[in-house]
C-alpha cells in the first residue's frame, strides 16, 4: 500500500464478551503487542493497549505507540452486546508524511484563498449599497451559494486527506456533548424544512448531560454530516430525530430517519467513502460522510449504520468521562 497506508497486515483481535473473559481470535493480537498472554481485565482499549506499554499518539486517538512502533487500533459492536477489539500494524514513512502533510496545508491555503476573495467580494456587491439589476442580482447570489459550498468541500477534503496521513488536527477538551448536538441541528433546520423535513433533537430530561473530551467542532461536522446523509435520503413528512444515549465508557448518538429503511446495498456503503463516490458519481456526500468516521475513531470512537422496518440511523459513539475521571481542560489536552 502507498505512504501512510494502516492495515497493510492482517489486524490482531480479540473479542470482548458481555460476561466472561476476553479472548483473542488466533494469535496476531499477542504477536502485534508483544505479549505472550492476553490480560485477563483487558476488556477495553486503553486498558489493552496500555498493559503492552503503548500510549495513544497526539492529534490521533487511532494510533498508539511504543518506542517507534506504531499500531492502529479500533473497536467494533457486535449485535449481542460484545465487541471486538482490533490492532493493525501502521505502516509509515514519517518523513514523507510530513512532506505530504506539508504540501497539504500549502494547496489547501491557495485554494482555499482564492474561493474566500472570491466569496468576500460576492458578498460586498450583494450588501445593497449598491443597486442591482435582478439578474446580476441572482448571479452574485449563486456565486456566493457556490463558493460556500465549494469552501466546505475544501475544507473536507483536505481534512480528510491529513486524517489518511493520521495528521488530523483536533484540539480535545472537557465539555458537555448536548450544546454540539444544538449546535448541529440548528444549523441544518433551514436545509431540513426547505425539504419539508422534520428534525427533532430529542432529549430526555430525566437522563443525565454526559460530558466528553472531544474537538467540538469536529464532533459538531460529524452529526451534521449525518444529518445532511439522511436528508439527501428523506421524502416530504418524514421525521428525524437526533438522540443520545448516555452510558459509561460509551455515549451513544443517533441520527435516525423515520420512513423507507435504507437497502442493505445502501446501509453496508454508507462510509465507503471511493465506492459511494463512483456509484453515485458525486464526491460531496461520500467524502463528508467518510471524514465524519474520521472524525470519531480520531477521538477514539466509533460509527455505524442501523435499519429496521421503520427508518434507518446513522450511531456514533464517543467515551464518556464520569465525574470521577473529569479533570481539567488543560490536563485533558496535554
Amino acid at each position: 500500500m502507498g505512504t501512510g497506508s494502516t492495515a497493510a497486515q492482517a489486524p490482531g483481535l480479540v473479542l470482548v464478551p458481555m460476561q466472561g473473559p476476553p479472548r483473542p481470535l488466533g494469535g496476531l493480537l499477542l504477536e502485534q503487542l508483544g505479549l505472550s498472554a492476553l490480560p485477563p481485565d483487558a476488556r477495553s482499549l486503553d486498558a489493552l493497549l496500555g498493559a503492552a506499554g503503548f500510549q495513544r499518539r497526539a492529534g490521533d486517538a487511532r494510533l498508539w505507540e511504543r518506542a517507534g512502533h506504531v499500531l492502529l487500533a479500533g473497536e467494533e459492536p457486535l449485535g449481542d452486546g460484545a465487541r471486538l477489539l482490533w490492532t493493525a500494524p501502521a505502516c509509515w514513512d514519517e518523513a514523507e508524511v510530513r512532506r505530504r502533510v506539508r504540501y497539504l496545508g500549502m494547496a489547501s491555503h491557495d485554494l482555499r484563498g482564492s474561493l474566500a476573495n472570491i466569496r468576500s467580494y460576492a458578498a460586498l456587491l450583494l450588501n445593497g449599497r449598491v443597486p442591482l439589476e435582478p439578474k446580476v442580482q441572482r448571479g452574485l447570489e449563486t456565486i456566493l451559494r457556490n463558493a460556500d459550498r465549494s469552501l466546505s468541500f475544501s475544507q473536507d477534503f483536505f481534512d480528510s486527506s491529513r486524517a489518511d496521513l493520521g495528521s488530523l488536527a483536533c484540539e480535545p477538551e472537557r465539555q458537555p456533548l448536548i450544546p454540539l448536538l444544538e449546535g448541529a441541528v440548528e444549523r441544518q433546520r433551514a436545509a431540513a424544512a426547505t425539504a419539508n423535513v422534520a428534525l427533532v433533537l430529542d432529549l430526555d430530561p430525566s437522563l443525565p448531560s454526559p460530558e466528553v473530551a472531544v474537538d467540538g467542532a469536529r464532533i459538531q461536522h460529524a452529526v451534521e454530516a449525518f444529518i445532511l446523509y439522511q436528508l439527501s435520503r428523506s421524502h416530504p413528512g418524514e421525521v428525524i430525530h437526533v438522540r443520545v444515549h448516555p452510558g459509561v465508557p460509551r455515549v451513544r448518538v443517533e441520527v435516525r430517519r423515520e420512513g423507507v429503511p435504507l437497502s442493505d446495498e445502501d446501509a453496508s456503503a454508507v462510509f465507503q467513502r471511493e465506492e459511494r463516490a463512483f456509484r453515485e458519481k458525486k464526491v460531496e456526500d461520500p467524502l463528508r460522510v467518510y471524514l465524519a468516521r474520521q472524525e470519531v475513531e480520531a477521538h477514539g470512537g466509533g460509527v455505524g449504520v442501523e435499519t429496521d422496518p421503520s427508518g434507518s440511523a446513522l450511531v456514533l459513539t464517543l467515551t464518556a468521562l464520569p465525574g470521577a475521571m473529569l479533570g481539567t481542560p488543560a490536563a485533558l489536552q496535554a
